[in-house]
């Protein structure tokens, strides 16, 4: 099942990829939160599908906003350097354990949504990401039974403010949470698309046009299953969380000389079987902050 969520900032509505039709989901009662994953919503929206789709307006997502495709998430947990190459690209050696960082929620924007450049940065970053989102509670979850708290994957592009990241203290969540950091979308997929192995995924990312990250999730290091067991031996993951598993070579960072986005720059990037999105930068001003 694929969900999204469309509409402007200040009236979004979740809708639905049902045989071939982006419905709206006005009539259905829920919007795509934690309370909805909590409680068996993805099952009751199945129920309610085959007995209501045809009374449900058809969106046409070209034309209007596609909003990010769940709301009200408490934490985005990040993982560093989880590909191989990446690793290679960046000098650093493969970590024994996985790093672990945050992301602020507040960064959360839609998938076409502009990305800002921030307020005394110069040296943005790209980073194509696999998300997974969590569908129950999980704290010391087993690693055989980690796929169970699995929701359903997105496409996520952990834009990256190099110089807060790395020059100011060294703490990643400066360089990572600024606002509109996060766009996430264009679909939630959820985890019983039959097809779908998120470990064997193929993700790219377009810098004007120009091919710059094309990997596979098969160059994880730590793959999406031990990252859940992994995480909640340190904390609670809540349903509605986000883990943003890393990203391929191919960023700013890893150029020789080092490249980062400028105002006007356009970044396309998607994931295999879960969509694709395209971003504007955009630079900071009052008029632009929000």
């Amino acid at each position: 099942m694929k969900l999204f969520r469309y509409g402007s900032h200040d009236n979004e509505k979740p809708g639905v990829l049902w045989e071939g039709k982006h419905l709206s989901l006005e009539s259905f009662g829920y919007d795509y939160d934690a309370d909805f994953f909590a409680n068996n919503g993805i099952e009751k929206l199945n129920q309610w599908l085959p007995e209501n789709a045809s009374s449900c307006n058809v969106i046409d997502l070209s034309k209007v906003r596609i909003a990010p495709p769940l709301i009200g998430v408490s934490k985005i947990v990040c993982i560093g350097l989880n590909y191989k190459q990446h690793a290679a690209e960046s000098g650093m050696d493969i970590p024994n354990e996985p790093i672990l960082f945050f992301k602020s929620t507040t960064a959360i924007v839609g998938p076409n949504d502009p990305v800002m450049l921030p307020k005394d940065g110069h040296k943005t970053d790209w980073e194509v990401e696999l998300a997974v989102i969590i569908g129950k509670k999980a704290s010391y979850v087993p690693l055989e039974t980690a796929r169970d708290y699995v929701l359903g994957y997105t496409v996520h592009n952990d834009v990256s403010e190099r110089s807060f990241q790395l020059e100011r203290s060294g703490q990643w969540v400066k360089g990572k949470s600024c606002d509109t950091f996060a766009p996430i979308g264009p679909y939630l997929v959820t985890y019983d698309e039959s097809h779908l192995n998120p470990n064997n995924l193929n993700l790219w990312l377009k810098l004007n046009g120009k091919i710059v990250q094309n990997s596979s999730t098969s160059d994880f290091i730590f793959n999406i299953e031990f990252l859940v067991h992994y995480i909640s031996q340190f904390m609670t993951l809540l349903p509605g969380d986000i883990i943003s598993t890393g990203t391929p070579s191919g960023v700013g960072l890893g150029f020789d000389p080092p490249m980062y986005l400028k105002s006007g720059d356009t970044m396309e990037l998607g994931i295999e079987h879960l969509g694709t999105m395209k971003q504007t930068v955009i630079p900071f001003s009052d008029e632009n902050y929000r």
